[in-house]
Formats: C-alpha cells, structure tokens, sequence
C-alpha cells in the first residue's frame, strides 16, 4: 500500500514505517533524509524505464533496501567491516527480528552491500539496481531530468542538510578509528586517502612485502 506523505509517495506498510523509525533513529538527519530520498529517486528512475511499482518490482522492498542502505554509519552499525557490510548485516538482523522472510532479507542485504558497486548492482532484480541508482541520484544528479519543481519539493521535506559533506565525514570518522573498515582500494579507503594525504603502495610493493610468495623474483616483464 502506498499514499502520499506531505505530496511524496512512500510505501507505507506496517514494516515500511518501522523501517523509517529505524533508520530515523540509527543515523544522522542528512542520512536519513539522503535514505529516503534515494528511495524517491530510485522509483523515478525505475518509472523512466517503463518499471511499474508492485508490478515490476517488489514497492515494499524497494524502500527497505533505500532507507536501510546507510544504517552502517550510525552508532548501531558501525562493526570491524565496511560500512556498507555492517550495514547490510545490521538491516537484516533487524528484518528477521521483524518476522520477515528471508528470501526477502537476502534482497535488501543485497541491495545494502552492494549500494556501492554500481556496476553489479545495476545488472540485478530492481529491488537492488534502483537502490544504488537512486542514491547514485541523490548525490549527484546524472541521467533524465527530474520532472520540473520536483527537486524543491522533495527538498522542502526532506533538506539536504550537507549530505555529501556529512556522508563523507562519517565514513572517514568510522575508518579513522578502524581502519580495517577502509582497504585498500575501496570506497572508504580513498576517502580516508583524500583525508589524510597518505599514499598508498603500488600493486609491486604489495605483492614484495614481507612475507610474499616472492612472485617478482627473477620475472621479466612481456614485450611486444
């Protein structure tokens, strides 16, 4: 079932709204508003394409997979994994606690923990590629023009409140006090690098350092 909240559709299903609550209470306001959002943009986009709500794709998990995508950056979520894991772990032990099924949980842990491989999630069921597109579109707004005015509204009940700037502090804070929650060559790990200045070692230092399998000795590059 879905209506409309303050001229904005969102599904709202008994699980929908404790999911809202969930993520309302579990992360900062720019993040909750950036999760609700890309739910919003997720669907516009999905629409774009010819994908009907409850008819193409499964509405309820849609927005699941949206407004729980960034739960890893609360308090609550922020284990010894990247965020986007602890994330995905964190939505799912909350779903099983609400009854749900768990073909259905594996769709949202799925579309949690791959929100940031656009190119993976992108070529899954839609419940999983719209949530990364969506969020995608909310940080930087590439592809079909939304319709016009729809922004302002979207913003006059959901503001931005620095999204972007905050996202990025909360992923560096978590990986700054654990770093094992930004490897090398991840997300979180180039922005830790951004943040700190740090380098980070070629893929010959990596396979030389001690102890190593010693693959560079005696080797002589191809040519031609």
């Amino acid at each position: 079932m879905t209506t409309v909240y303050d001229g904005l559709p969102f599904p709202r299903t008994d699980l929908a709204r404790a999911a809202t609550q969930f993520a309302r209470e579990n992360v900062h306001a720019a993040i909750f508003n950036h999760s609700m959002r890309t739910y919003l943009y997720g669907r516009f986009l999905g629409e774009h394409r010819g994908l009907r709500p409850d008819e193409d794709y499964d509405d309820e998990l849609l927005f699941l997979g949206c407004v729980l995508h960034d739960v890893g950056l609360g308090p609550k979520g922020n284990g010894d994994q990247r965020f986007d894991i602890d994330g995905a772990d964190l939505a799912a032990e909350f779903l099983t606690k609400q009854g749900v099924d768990p073909e259905r949980i594996e769709v949202v842990w799925d579309a949690v923990a791959l929100h940031l491989y656009f190119e993976v999630a992108s070529r899954k069921q839609p419940e999983i590629a719209l949530v990364t597109e969506g969020a995608g579109y909310d940080l930087g707004p590439t592809g079909p023009a939304l319709p016009p005015g729809y922004a302002d509204r979207v913003h006059a009940v959901l503001p931005r409140l620095h999204t972007g700037a905050v996202l990025y502090d909360l992923v560096v804070e978590q990986a700054l006090a654990k770093p094992q929650k930004a490897p090398l060559f991840s997300f979180p790990g180039e922005l830790v690098r951004q943040k700190t200045g740090d380098a980070w070692p070629t893929w010959r230092q990596l396979m030389d350092k001690e102890p190593s399998w010693h693959d560079y000795d005696g080797y002589r590059p191809r040519t031609g």
